[in-house]
């Protein structure tokens, strides 16, 4: 049996890192999100934004709809079905985890 922090490794390296993580996180408790909501509520430059959604995008996590409204673009996101598969999965897995660190020992050394 692996210990519980070797499984830590384990994790989807897309979603763990912070930014993504608070973006689809975010994503996951609503429909779609504005481009501008998502910024405020990361506090991600929208460079920054922009790169995080293009990965999530390329991975085929979330969906990005660009379209202008009068003369205003208007950027909205949401999370695909297999993006929201992968985040409650990944929460499910922090959640194990963190439960078997709770319970955890360390193996007496020989």
């Amino acid at each position: 049996m692996t210990e519980p922090f070797e499984e830590i490794a384990g994790l989807d390296r897309l979603l763990h890192e912070p930014a993504r993580l608070a973006i689809v996180t975010a994503l996951s408790a609503c429909a779609a999100a504005d481009f501008l909501y998502l910024q405020r509520l990361t506090g991600l430059s929208k460079g920054n934004l922009s790169a995080h959604l293009a990965k999530l995008e390329a991975a085929g996590t979330v969906e990005i709809d660009k379209r202008f409204v009068g003369k205003k673009a208007q950027t909205s996101v949401r999370l695909t079905g297999p993006g929201l598969e992968a985040v409650a999965d990944y929460w499910r897995r922090l959640d194990r985890l963190r439960d078997e660190v709770r319970d955890w020992k360390p193996a007496e050394e020989p």
